[in-house]
């Protein structure tokens, strides 16, 4: 996996700040965060390096994770998604629809849940880009409205798939043994996003826009076209994190994904993103995923509270935010 933080455009080029080092910088420290946590956790209970807590971070990642990788795109253009919770519950019911009730071929019906995914992030680009709609106000109401669906489309009621020979592999099975399905998807989107997000016009002109969009257009870039085509991408992302998660189950639950929005979006930033845009890293946001899950997996196994475990994160996020607002001051 790689992470980049150039662009290509003339004058974008010219007025994105110098990350280089900085960046690989921020990457190593939010590993050493992620060992710092790991190894604090490892001393203070006997039970987290079991194979099978460790199999349950990684577990724990993945869904997060997948969902992380496309709001990285996003965020890497100054904008944010506030839909990728409730739309993953969308594409799950939808795929839930397709195989289950409707009995189509699975593989028409996983394609059938990314496509869906695809269509929210189409809708969040347009709105974004030509009916110029703050992406905070845009993927909210995004949000509210794939959660209305979900309710309304499965009838407040799981959709299983245990008729639906297979599914439940997608991502419980073990391609490598040992290693759940699910974690092999995260890893291998993770590569994918870093082969997009360093080595493609996509990626490229997300960096762009978000060091400088005014300096972007004038440098003859479509920038309109180019947020509908990001945020579709990231909407594929959650399509993907749909399946995996109904997979994972074995159901669409439609009350289920309200507030994974806030861990992916904290993923992201605590990975190394800047919330402000023209700077994003796939890796990093693989680590910071990675951290969620194992700081929320140590305090639980600790018997820590759940709404200290809230606090616990909160502060590793205001943290995070803050250290990349010091970051840019010194850069300005």
């Amino acid at each position: 996996m790689t992470t980049t933080s150039s662009t290509t455009t003339g004058p974008a080029k010219r007025s994105a700040p110098r990350f280089g080092n900085r960046q690989q910088l921020q990457q190593l420290l939010a590993f050493a965060g992620l060992v710092v946590i790991f190894g604090f956790f490892s001393f203070a209970s006997p039970y987290f390096l079991d194979w099978a807590n460790v199999k349950g971070i990684l577990l724990a990642t993945a869904v997060t994770g997948i969902m992380a990788l496309g709001a990285t795109f996003v965020i890497a253009t100054g904008g944010i998604d506030l839909s990728v919770g409730t739309g993953m519950t969308l594409c799950s019911v939808m795929t839930g629809v397709f195989l289950a009730n409707m009995g189509l071929p699975l593989f028409v019906g996983v394609l059938g849940g990314l496509a869906i995914g695809a269509l929210i992030g189409l809708l969040n680009g347009l709105n974004v880009s030509y009916l110029r709609l703050p992406p905070f106000i845009a993927t909210l109401a995004m949000m509210m409205v794939a959660q209305g669906l979900s309710l309304v489309i499965s009838g407040t009621a799981p959709i299983y798939f245990s008729e639906v020979g297979g599914f439940d592999q997608l991502a419980g099975g073990e391609l490598i043994p040992g290693l759940p399905n699910a974690v092999l998807i995260f890893f291998v989107a993770a590569a994918i996003a870093a082969v997009v997000l360093s080595k493609t016009l996509t990626g490229r002109y997300a960096l762009s826009i978000g060091s400088n969009e005014e300096a972007t257009a004038i440098s003859g870039v479509d920038v309109r076209r180019w947020k509908v085509v990001i945020y579709t991408v990231a909407g594929l992302f959650t399509g993907l994190a749909g399946i995996v998660m109904a997979s994972r189950l074995n159901s669409a639950q439609p009350g289920l994904g309200l507030g994974y929005e806030l861990e992916a979006i904290a993923a992201v930033v605590i990975g190394g993103t800047s919330l402000r845009g023209g700077k994003a890293t796939i890796l990093g946001t693989v680590i910071g995923a990675l951290i969620m899950a194992t700081l929320t997996n140590g305090l639980r196994i600790m018997s820590i509270p759940q709404e200290w475990q809230k606090v616990a994160v909160g502060i590793v996020i205001v943290l995070a935010v803050y250290a990349d607002i010091l970051r840019r001051g010194k850069e300005a």
